[in-house]
């Protein structure tokens, strides 16, 4: 469990790194964007479209680390009043529901990266399946970092740095 666990926690670091990389490498282009349209009177045709491409990459692979972390917003109230193992059971099913949602982002993303692979993004030259491969690569990391809390949980580990952890057993 644990050499998942790094593995995991690797991946989950890269994630990270790729979606800040993606923030500031857009946030570059836009003020690009800007400098060469008001101030040198021109404009650069491909930022705009690649910058909400990887808008898409930092959003999917944040969230997903979010949800690693146990830093998804929850709805904790009835947590504080009900036992320890209420709570466990609570906290998996909401695990089990993620993890569904991660696959059915995998699927629809798929289908949708498919029925426009055979289009090009006019100012990239690039298939327009790019844009939805962001969704594919999200739901493959929001599923897999669900199951592995679910597992961890299962294992009597901690499964973030606050929320539900195992040690505070009431």
């Amino acid at each position: 469990m644990m050499k998942i666990a790094v593995l995991t926690g690797l991946i989950g670091r890269a994630a990270l790194w790729t979606a800040g990389t993606g923030l500031v490498l857009m946030t570059v282009l836009i003020a690009a964007q800007v400098f060469w349209r008001y101030v040198l009177n021109d404009s650069i045709s491909w930022t705009e479209p690649a910058s909400v491409m990887i808008m898409g990459w930092f959003i999917f692979l944040g969230a997903a680390v979010g949800i690693r972390e146990g830093y998804h917003l929850s709805f904790d109230v009835l947590l504080y009043v009900i036992p320890h193992k209420g709570k466990m059971f609570l906290y998996s099913l909401s695990d089990l529901v993620v993890t569904c949602f991660g696959i059915g982002m995998i699927w629809f993303g798929w289908q949708l990266a498919e029925k426009t692979a055979g289009n090009t993004l006019p100012s990239l030259g690039i298939s327009g399946a790019f844009d939805f491969i962001p969704i594919v690569a999200g739901g493959v990391l929001v599923a897999l970092f669900s199951v592995e809390r679910i597992a961890r949980r299962a294992a009597g580990l901690p499964t973030a740095r606050f929320g539900d952890d195992n040690s505070e057993a009431t």
